[in-house]
């Protein structure tokens, strides 16, 4: 488990999330010109840019719990002692664990029926199973975030310091 942290932490996150973006990018820019320069459009391309997306979308939220960058609302949290700002981190930590368990949970069953039943995407008729896998995928990495800030939150509850501050956004 450890080697896996190590791997997903070195970064592995943010470079799937670079390529992503990058082939959602590429796509879009490429569907474009074709549209309106060739008079010609694929179907490939919307498609699989929508899905690149989606995956975008979950991948990047995991990436946004490591960081402590995704969107809260501090301002009360500044006048309270360390103690109870890390007492309130775990707690929120808890609760968004819980919702993403939950997700996770929830995210299978249409994964599963997918494979089940063979069902295939409209435009590429490629498995839809490819496409759902991104809920529980994007959940499953959320969870292994979550259960890393909780381990921090708890140490530093323990030691009663002020729980780790996230990335600014803006300054």
């Amino acid at each position: 488990m450890r080697k896996l942290l190590t791997l997903i932490d070195r970064d592995g996150e943010r470079w799937l999330l670079l390529v992503l973006y990058i082939y959602v990018v590429a796509v879009i820019f490429i569907e474009v010109v074709r549209r309106f320069v060739l008079d010609y459009s694929s179907i490939w391309g919307e498609e699989t840019a929508r899905y690149a997306f989606i995956y975008l979308v979950w991948i990047g939220a995991a990436a946004a719990v490591r960081d402590r960058a995704h969107i809260r609302i501090d301002v009360l949290l500044t006048f309270l002692p360390p103690r109870a700002r890390a007492a309130i981190s775990l707690l929120g930590d808890l609760l968004v664990g819980a919702l993403a368990a939950l997700i996770f949970y929830l995210s299978l069953h249409p994964f599963l029926s997918a494979i089940q039943f063979g069902s295939v995407t409209e435009g590429l008729r490629v498995m839809r199973a490819w496409v759902l896998f991104a809920i529980p995928f994007g959940f499953a990495l959320l969870m292994l975030r979550v259960a890393q800030s909780i381990y921090f939150d708890l140490s530093d509850l323990r030691a009663g310091r002020a729980p780790r501050a996230g990335r600014k956004l803006f300054d």
